[in-house]
């Protein structure tokens, strides 16, 4: 998601060297805006830290754990029990969403990394486009969109990891 950059510094819009998941935001929005449909769009941002689900999103400062069960009527689908979804209007609303979750998100410092990513992250997009077939039929298109970000594999003897670190690793 950032590379090599601090959690410190997420200013996207500018970075000649953004990630995935800012390009893919800007790339979607211009694509949407270029359509003369209606859609909406919702964000969430879910974390898996040792073996744990955590909502990067939540607007209390808790680490309640998610618990993630199979969706029984939608085939290879999931469901997040807990998880927040945030209604979004804009790229800005989006990469500011991105920036507060990834400051929660878990980091510590390596001998390799001053800000390693110790967790592993779904960043989910969902889009609904409303369209009127020529004969006047109204549409529902929904599509979803998971950008995963995975936490670094380190050589735990050049990292210098030990115990929670190196577990982690």
């Amino acid at each position: 998601m950032e590379g090599e950059r601090s959690n410190e510094n997420l200013d996207w819009q500018d970075d000649p060297h953004i990630g995935l998941i800012p390009r893919s935001i800007s790339q979607l929005f211009d694509t949407l805006k270029n359509q003369d449909k209606r859609f909406s769009i919702s964000v969430s941002f879910l974390e898996l830290y040792n073996e744990e689900a955590y909502d990067l999103l939540s607007p209390v400062a808790d680490t309640t754990r998610l618990k993630i069960f199979d969706d029984a009527q939608r085939k290879g689908s999931v469901i997040v029990n807990g998880l927040q979804e945030i209604d979004v209007k804009s790229k800005d609303a989006i990469y500011e969403i991105l920036r507060q979750g990834s400051l929660k998100r878990q980091t510590a410092a390596t001998l390799i990394n001053a800000c390693s990513s110790r967790s592993h992250t779904i960043f989910s997009i969902t889009i609904h486009i409303k369209e009127t077939t020529p004969s006047g039929e109204e549409l529902l298109k929904i599509g979803k969109l998971n950008l995963v970000d995975l936490a670094g594999s380190e050589n735990i003897g050049r990292s210098g990891a030990l115990d929670k670190r190196a577990r982690e690793a």
